[in-house]
């Protein structure tokens, strides 16, 4: 497990870099045909391609995940793989390559793998636009989705994500010289500080909303009136409901000054994933791991979009251990073996 994790996070894969990408689509396959057998098919898309490998038969259930990540060409040089003290770290490690290895030695261990397939993109990390419809497509025809996303705190498992889109608004004043003549201009800044509170107010804490003004730019020197400034919005969401409003409320912004104008951008992207999509599969992680709990998180996953089509879905399979997206990300070696475990049980328990 620890040389074909070495090899993966020694290939730099971040979200749009299509060459990195390709490399690491190379090697991933490669990985997979020499534990499983078989031919791994790349599917090519602008954002690069997507992995996909079926153990034949009628298909059963889908293993999903992604192969880019978030770490910029050039972070491995100064952070290279390796293991300290039972810690793995390097770039993508844990979110989630680490994830990937195990279910593929998992896998390895059930011998007959008919019915199951494996789906690795290439652009979960930048929203899924180029693999969604595949991601949906294949999951309709395997009926169950685990997804290998890293595990909760404790190595908990994901049964609820919220949905969770970015909003960017734009607004546009008229620029005028700030000492001279300012009544001439329309202050695009304020305006846009106008639009910071009225965005905030959006968020509902008891629904379990989010709705948080998150980076912000105005003007270009000065002793000039800006004549535009931009928001961008996270968002964060638990029902279909919700969705609807929040998306209703930012388009229904208006400007505070009759002189500026206003444009909102973006959307919830990712639907929530309600508990109610793991409630078939959960039980059978629980028969594999007595007493390994479930968790309900903010962050999404495509396995949102699988949820959302009605598909049973189960997610946080993957590595355990901490610190996504940072300089801090590692696995927990030791439960790299009992995660490959579970997810091969729960898997035979699905193709029988």
């Amino acid at each position: 497990m620890l040389d074909d994790l070495a090899t993966l996070v020694g290939i730099e894969s971040p979200s749009r870099e299509v060459e990195a990408l390709e490399r690491s689509a190379a090697a991933l396959s490669s990985m997979i045909e020499r534990h499983l057998g078989g031919t791994c098919r790349l599917i090519d898309s602008p954002a690069g391609p997507h992995v996909h490998w079926s153990g034949g038969g009628e298909p059963e259930v889908l293993l999903l995940g992604h192969h880019d990540t978030v770490f910029p060409l050039g972070t491995l040089e100064a952070r290279p793989f390796a293991v300290t003290d039972g810690i793995a770290t390097g770039p993508g490690v844990f979110d989630m390559l680490g994830g990937i290895v195990q279910a593929v030695h998992g896998l390895a261990r059930l011998g007959d793998t008919s019915g199951v397939e494996l789906l690795f993109s290439s652009d979960e990390e930048v929203g899924s636009r180029e693999s969604r419809e595949l991601i949906e497509e294949r999951a309709r025809a395997c009926g169950n989705v685990l997804v290998l996303e890293p595990s909760g705190d404790g190595g908990s498992l994901k049964t609820g994500r919220k949905g969770c889109g970015t909003f960017e608004v734009v607004v546009t004043g008229r620029a005028a010289h700030a000492g001279l003549e300012p009544e001439n201009g329309v202050n695009a800044l304020v305006e846009c500080a106008h639009q910071v509170l009225a965005i905030g107010a959006i968020a509902d804490a008891a629904l379990g909303t989010t709705v948080t003004p998150t980076v912000a730019s105005a003007g270009t020197t000065d002793n000039v009136v800006p004549a535009s400034a931009h928001v961008v919005v996270d968002v964060r969401v638990e029902s279909a409901a919700e969705t609807e409003r929040v998306e209703s409320a930012m388009r229904s912004l208006v400007a505070v000054d009759p002189g500026a104008t206003i444009e909102v951008l973006g959307g919830i992207g990712r639907p929530p994933m309600p508990e109610s999509a793991s409630a078939s599969l959960f039980p059978l992680a629980r028969d594999a791991e007595p007493g390994i709990e479930g968790c309900a998180v903010g962050g999404g996953s495509d396995g949102n979009f699988t949820a959302a089509i009605g598909v049973p879905t189960l997610d946080g399979l993957g590595a355990v251990g901490g610190g996504a997206h940072a300089d801090t990300e590692h696995v927990v070696v030791e439960t790299m073996p009992a995660r490959g475990a579970l997810v091969a049980n729960i898997v035979g328990a699905l193709v029988g």
